[in-house]
């Protein structure tokens, strides 16, 4: 798969190298990023991501010298570059990550020279029709638990993802295909690059921004407007795993895939198919979607 790079400005394919080894997201993880998608070619919620954007900036204390006309004029080239090297022509994931930028080799914030930053454009995944209809299987972390609010928030959403690719590495090891991570007082949290959500008795409950997990897109359009569209209420609680078995339905919610069902937790069976909640609400979304990019042609891409 063709992935197209720009870095500072520079178009280049991915894979050939664009950034000093002194670039401090590369030594420490100095970065931010945003991931975004296309609807019908037009870049989704791009004003939601680019506000969590600057938030964790500010959280690191990093200055953002870049403006977002300045960034989706880069998009736009990207995008195109992309489409004229592969021939590709369907939806479209962007990455965006910005770091504090280079210099002599040390921790103090000081020592860095100026912001970078590189856009990734390639395919957007899709999740294959067997695993569409069938569901997601998750596995409960058991070996770490999420890093808490109060060390390295998981709201900031930054190039550090030890935590996260440490718990998926154990689940995938049992076999499953994502990961239940839960926070330091044994509640439910999120996946490794997903927020969860359950539901029962016709409503949607999902941890809450207080558990310590990163506050989703996704996850913040649904509980704003899009459960109730598909006829659903919303609850934010705190879960833990002995409340998997009074919940019917389970499913993760995330930008790139939007709303994917799940099948089991471990031992823990939940319904999933096209007469279920969560069939309803990713029909919901996809309608949201649409009229998103019915109405913001300006941030059409192709």
């Amino acid at each position: 798969m063709f992935i197209q790079a720009n870095t500072n400005g520079r178009l280049h394919p991915a894979n050939e190298p664009s950034l000093t080894p002194l670039n401090r997201g590369f030594l420490y993880g100095d970065a931010v990023y945003e991931v975004w998608r296309t609807y019908d070619g037009v870049l989704f919620a791009w004003e939601e991501h680019w506000r969590r954007l600057r938030a964790s900036a500010a959280a690191l204390h990093l200055d953002l010298p870049f403006e977002p006309p300045r960034i989706l004029g880069e998009i736009a080239r990207t995008a195109a570059a992309h489409r004229e090297a592969s021939g590709y022509a369907g939806e479209l994931y962007v990455r965006l990550q910005i770091s504090r930028g280079g210099g002599p080799i040390g921790l103090d914030i000081a020592l860095a020279d100026r912001p970078d930053f590189v856009l990734l454009v390639q395919p957007c995944p899709e999740l294959g029709a067997e695993k569409a209809r069938s569901g997601l299987r998750l596995s409960l972390a058991r070996d770490l638990r999420r890093n808490s609010a109060a060390t390295l928030d998981p709201a900031w959403k930054t190039g550090n993802y030890l935590n996260n690719l440490l718990c998926l590495r154990e689940a995938r090891e049992r076999g499953a295909d994502e990961v239940v991570i839960l926070n330091l007082a044994g509640e439910v949290a999120e996946a490794a690059v997903s927020n969860i959500a359950f539901v029962r008795d016709g409503t949607l409950v999902t941890p809450p921004l207080q558990a310590g997990i990163l506050a989703g897109i996704t996850r913040g359009l649904v509980l704003s407007s899009v459960a109730a569209q598909a006829g659903l209420a919303v609850e934010e609680a705190a879960l833990g795993a002995g409340d998997f078995a009074a919940m019917r339905e389970c499913l993760l919610m995330s930008t790139t895939r939007d709303i994917v069902p799940v099948a089991s937790i471990d031992d823990a069976r939940f319904e999933v198919g096209p007469d279920t909640a969560t069939a309803r609400l990713k029909a919901a979304f996809g309608r949201h979607a649409r009229r998103y990019a019915a109405e913001h042609r300006e941030l059409r891409l192709f």
